[in-house]
């Protein structure tokens, strides 16, 4: 018997459900209904858009063969029905009714619906600041947006920018004024880095470092208090603790779930914005399904509540929506919680849990870090890639890795490989032997990923005893306390400039010579040992123990690490 699905929201995961149902179900009718006039884009393609990377917006909205998904699309090539400019006010579940008002007109009306599908999507957050409606102050939401930004740039009207907040969007808008653009670009931050809580202060201090190599600098801990201008145009924006001169501000302080529609429909809806469903994507009305960026989900390591608005878990909800409204019983279990983002040469990427986020979450958790070539040390383009992995104490269980590398594939293929494993629950044993495809181009013969799988089980050993170098850096702040005794166990080339710079702190034993030079080592304080990367260190500390001398910190991704981080020896 053919059914009428009405679809709520036209951008991410309402196209996939409807064109998904329709292929399983070619006689059922789909009424797809959407305020706007765009509908089914790619709105995490705008920052490159407005950074030149995408030539025409229009790019933006267009199949692989170039087609544009507009109304006309929709209705001839997939045989949906989409009703633009028309908001949904309200939904009457006992009637099985959406009412709706067109936004142009105001003409109002119903649409009957056998089963409804909730895609509202997500709105950026408004911070209430005075100065937000000046002329030059932008959200990015939408194509739309991206045009109005990337024509006031390419006029001439911008020289510099200020950027308020530091994560996805904030970073990649970001790099577009200042990559492309040579535009004067500042970032407001309310937390003390980059990419809060998704990314360890190690790793988001090694990519706001790159990010500054390139231009762009950054205000951490400080609340945007206003935003002014004259003759109704945007010239300044003013802080907690300075005045930032701005031709344009772009406010990306992420994004709120659009669920009220669902909550005045008495369907169950988190505190804070969120549809809950099933496992089946089913709200708590059998008849009513959502997903995408307005709904809550679970997320798989910490079995809690999860908000993860990202196109591509929504486009894969869509398929199963679909699926499901056509009878199927397909299950989304939930997320684990993975992304990435490009900062010019660099990128941040991660999966699963930091280190903050897990001893939060209630476990007692430890985390490493490595620094190690992404592909054989003999192979010319070889890359440095730093990698942390979080893992929990008693149980060796991996709870996340998050990694600072090159903007290209081989990191957040690494990611994408211990976020398919998550889900699973994988000790460490389990990605210290996780095959990986092997060419000296493309990887080590022990692949970063299992060295670092590895380094984590001698920190759980207690055979590798670090810090990363952010411990580092408390340490030598604290030098003249005369309580640490630094040696550098590479060979004295490498080690020679930082004698002479430091030669009242900084030692030189090569790694080697350990045994036979173990005399000059005190017993009274603590030892402090550094290499290129942290193997060499760790095997003096290994041969240290071997002889009775247990006061011993090796730094976890050695001299590499210590420079991304940004200290000065």
């Amino acid at each position: 018997m053919s059914q009428h699905i009405v679809v709520i929201g036209g951008v991410a995961l309402g196209p996939k459900a409807a064109c998904r149902f329709k292929r399983l179900e070619p006689g059922s009718t789909v009424t797809m209904i959407d305020q706007s006039s765009l509908i089914s884009y790619g709105g995490c393609g705008i920052p490159y858009y407005v950074s030149g990377d995408v030539s025409d917006a229009v790019q933006l909205s267009q199949t692989t063969f170039h087609m544009t998904r507009d109304p006309k699309f929709f209705k001839e090539v997939k045989g949906v029905d989409v009703q633009i400019l028309t908001k949904a006010t309200r939904i009457d579940r006992e009637k099985k009714l959406v009412e709706v008002e067109n936004v142009q007109t105001g003409e109002k009306g119903t649409i009957s619906y056998d089963k409804l599908v909730i895609a509202t999507g997500a709105s950026p957050r408004h911070l209430g600041l005075p100065g937000e409606d000046l002329e030059g102050v932008n959200y990015v939401c939408n194509p739309a947006d991206a045009i109005r930004i990337r024509e006031s740039i390419s006029k001439g009207d911008v020289g510099k920018a200020v950027i308020i907040g530091a994560g996805f969007i904030g970073l990649e808008m970001a790099e577009a004024y200042a990559d492309m653009w040579g535009v004067e670009t500042s970032v407001v931050e309310i937390a003390d880095q980059i990419m809060p809580r998704l990314v360890s202060p190690v790793l988001a201090t090694m990519g706001q470092k790159h990010m500054e190599e390139n231009g762009v600098d950054f205000y951490f801990g400080e609340t945007v208090k206003s935003i002014e201008g004259e003759d109704g145009k945007v010239t300044r924006v003013i802080t907690s603790k300075r005045t930032l001169d701005a031709d344009a501000v772009i406010v990306s302080a992420g994004v709120v779930p659009m669920s009220d529609i669902a909550k005045d429909a008495g369907l169950k809806v988190h505190e804070r914005g969120g549809v809950y469903v099933d496992e089946f994507m089913r709200t708590n009305d059998p008849d009513i399904y959502a997903g995408g960026d307005c709904c809550i989900v679970k997320n798989l390591i910490t079995k809690g509540d999860a908000f993860l608005p990202l196109g591509s878990m929504a486009n894969r909800q869509g398929r199963i929506i679909g699926n499901n409204l056509a009878g199927g019983d397909s299950k989304f279990d939930g997320v684990v919680g993975s992304f990435v983002v490009k900062m010019f040469e660099t990128s941040l990427a991660g999966t699963g849990l930091t280190l903050e986020a897990a001893k939060a979450a209630g476990f007692d958790a430890i985390s490493v870090l490595l620094i190690q070539l992404d592909r054989a040390h003999f192979y010319p383009t070889k890359d440095l890639m730093t990698l942390e992995m979080v893992v929990e104490k008693g149980t060796r269980r991996v709870l996340g890795v998050q990694g600072f590398g090159s903007s290209g594939d081989a990191m957040v293929g690494r990611i994408n490989a211990v976020a398919a494993a998550l889900k699973s629950d994988p000790v460490v044993e389990d990605i210290s032997n996780m095959e990986l495809a092997y060419s000296p181009p493309f990887a080590a013969a022990m692949d970063i990923l299992n060295a670092l799988a590895n380094l984590a089980d001698n920190a759980l050993r207690n055979i590798n005893r670090g810090v990363s170098p952010d411990g580092f850096k408390e340490l030598w702040d604290n030098r003249e306390s005369g309580q640490c005794y630094f040696v550098d166990c590479r060979e004295l080339p490498d080690a020679e400039p930082f004698l002479e710079k430091n030669p009242e702190y900084w030692h030189n034993i090569p790694q080697g010579e350990i045994y036979n030079r173990i005399k000059e080592i005190p017993e009274d304080k603590t030892v402090v040992l550094v290499c290129n990367t942290g193997a060499r260190s760790y095997e003096a500390q290994i041969m240290l123990d071997e002889k009775g001398i247990k006061d011993v910190v090796n730094i976890h991704g050695g001299m590499a690490a210590i420079k991304k981080y940004g200290v000065d020896i």
